[in-house]
């Protein structure tokens, strides 16, 4: 290993070598040998669950926070019951909570954190992109007490994005304060958001997807287990603390037809493009409050304004909305009254969040979508009765098909309309629905409405995610097998000589060096041999400081090129594992280079 001592008392810093000398294993530098799972996953895991129990207890008391706050500002009681803004007898005096409660917002924002502005998931993800995933302490309790504030004054937002930003934000706080590496902490930040909406919503299998698909940007053992502890921990505790009914009852389905099930998937495809310019809408606005001539503190609070006034029109508009989207899924809203809500809602929300407020995006996505499907659903019952449409699905897929629209979120948006509904006969539509909207999605919009502000402000959000191809493919199949090498005994002057002749065939900028017995050496480049300060009576040997950075045949290229960049080499011999000192071939960046030449010519199509 690099620092290790040598045979016979020599060290790897600045002493020569003996020609006659061939590292053995345990002084060559070898790649590091890396498992499956380390130990250090279990710890990781133990302060995920830790995170998840927090959050799922600080979900709890934000809804009661959310419900204080509804109560003061609609009904003038002290009460923490979780209720809806819908009911209030404000009259005209309605338009001032909002505006109150934006105008507080962006104090906060101001003179606190810039962070709490949005709903959460893209501020999350620009942390983990570009952050190292640490999230400022403040944020902590910031995001949470200024989205009570802005929900509980009618903002028309879901409680599940300010707990999701605040999970992540306790993971990445635990993740400063113990000692993590940048992939622990990121790893801790994806399991505090993924609890955020377990405890939320009691979907701890969506929770997990929408790690992976908007936070995590990997699929490994050592992410996976700790943020799928994390989500079940969280779903627990609100089992814990109001039972494991699901979030949006609806009654029993029954198992769709052929004709049925791809109308489903059209409506799925419809939803899908209503996502695409409802994520533009949404950006639109924003770009309308950036020409305005004001402060940008004061935009939630002109943003409230627009809420209030749609409240006083709407007023089931306000607030979180869970109840209209149970009524939704349940056939108990529907016509005209249907139409007016989730068309308010859209306004409502797209102005509020455009000011940059605080707030969510999944209960007004789902509300909106949900409108549409059921609303297409009235339609399809009315003209084709033939076709066995059940309007209750038409909203269950317009719900889920927003979101996957919207986030590309496609798994996450299938699997969370299934646990809030526990509708098993559900899943094939919602299968169908949310692929075709993911579809339309991809073909129509580059960005979605969780990284578009990223991609603005020129970060580059991964959006596939795939094997790595040079993790497949062993050093033995890239290296090359045609070695030139150098003996150890050889002078300087020989070997410049050489070169001369050599310089129309040999273009190599590396040569591994052999003993008299072809024992691997050491590794000299044309640097070193054709500095001119170096005495042509030198010879190869004086030229080795250190044991070679050597691969294995069964090594892959990932290996390779991790082992390059951590020994700052530009190539690596490859050495026989059982006997480390028998060259067996040479791996370059170039061959690197050449595998993902491969990869692109198996996607390549041909007849």
């Amino acid at each position: 290993m690099k620092g290790n001592d040598l045979e016979n008392g020599a060290t790897t810093e600045g002493v020569p070598v003996a020609p006659s000398l061939a590292p053995s294993l345990t002084n060559s530098r070898i790649p590091i040998e890396t498992s499956l799972l380390e130990r250090r996953t279990i710890t990781i895991s133990a302060w995920a669950v830790l995170v998840a129990l927090v959050t799922g207890v600080m979900a709890q008391l934000l809804i009661r926070i959310i419900g204080l706050v509804t109560n003061i500002s609609f009904y003038g009681r002290l009460s923490t019951d979780f209720t809806s803004p819908a009911g209030n007898h404000l009259g005209l005096f309605v338009l001032l909570v909002p505006v109150i409660g934006g105008f507080i917002v962006g104090l906060m924002a101001r003179y606190g954190s810039t962070a709490i502005r949005g709903h959460g998931i893209p501020e999350a993800m620009e942390q983990v992109l570009l952050n190292e995933s640490r999230i400022p302490a403040r944020v902590t309790f910031l995001k949470p007490l200024s989205a009570a504030i802005s929900i509980g004054t009618g903002g028309p937002f879901g409680a599940e994005g300010p707990i999701i930003a605040t999970g992540g934000a306790l993971g990445s706080l635990l993740g400063q304060i113990v000692k993590t590496s940048s992939a622990e902490r990121k790893t801790l930040l994806a399991a505090g958001a993924a609890a955020g909406m377990a405890a939320t919503f009691g979907s701890p299998v969506s929770a997990v997807l929408l790690a992976i698909e908007l936070l995590l940007f990997e699929f490994r053992p050592r992410s996976i287990i700790p943020v799928a502890l994390a989500s079940v921990a969280a779903a627990a505790v609100r089992v814990a603390y109001v039972g494991s009914a699901p979030i949006f009852a609806m009654p029993h389905l029954s198992r769709p037809g052929g004709p049925a099930l791809a109308t489903y998937v059209v409506l799925g495809a419809f939803v899908g493009y209503i996502a695409v310019y409802v994520t533009r809408a949404v950006y639109w606005v924003e770009d309308l409050f950036e020409k305005l001539p004001v402060h940008w503190m004061w935009w939630p609070a002109i943003g409230g304004l627009a809420v209030g006034a749609i409240g006083f029109i709407a007023p089931r508009t306000l607030g979180v909305g869970y109840d209209n989207i149970e009524s939704l899924v349940s056939g108990s809203l529907f016509g005209q009254a249907m139409l007016i809500l989730c068309g308010m809602k859209f306004i409502s929300w797209a102005i509020s969040l455009g000011s940059g407020t605080s707030g969510g995006t999944l209960a007004p996505l789902f509300t909106i979508g949900g409108g549409c499907g059921a609303a297409v659903g009235e339609l399809l019952v009315r003209s084709f009765p033939q076709l066995g449409i059940d309007p209750r699905i038409c909203a269950l897929v317009g719900m889920a098909a927003i979101f996957a629209g919207a986030s590309r979120a496609l798994l996450a948006s299938v699997v969370f309309a299934f646990e809030t509904t526990l509708q098993p006969l559900g899943l094939l539509p919602l299968l169908g629905g949310c692929t075709a909207a993911y579809l339309v999605s991809s073909l129509l919009m580059r960005n979605t409405i969780m990284t578009e502000k990223l991609a603005r402000r020129g970060v580059r959000v991964p959006a596939e995610y795939s094997a790595d191809y040079l993790d497949q493919i062993a050093v033995e199949a890239a290296s090359s097998k045609n070695i030139v090498t150098l003996r150890a005994t050889q002078t300087l002057r020989e070997v410049r000589q050489w070169v001369v002749e050599r310089t129309h065939d040999t273009t190599h900028q590396g040569f591994p060096v052999l003993d008299g017995d072809g024992r691997l050496v050491g590794i000299v480049t044309r640097r070193d041999f054709l500095d001119p300060a170096r005495a042509d009576e030198m010879t190869i040997s004086e030229l080795i400081s250190r044991p070679p950075a050597v691969v294995f045949p069964d090594n892959s290229l990932r290996d390779a090129a991790d082992h390059m960049v951590r020994e700052n080499v530009g190539r690596l011999p490859v050495v026989d594992r059982a006997d480390p000192t028998r060259l067996v071939g040479m791996i370059t960046r170039s061959d690197l280079l050449e595998a993902h030449g491969k990869r692109l010519e198996e996607i390549r199509p041909r007849r």
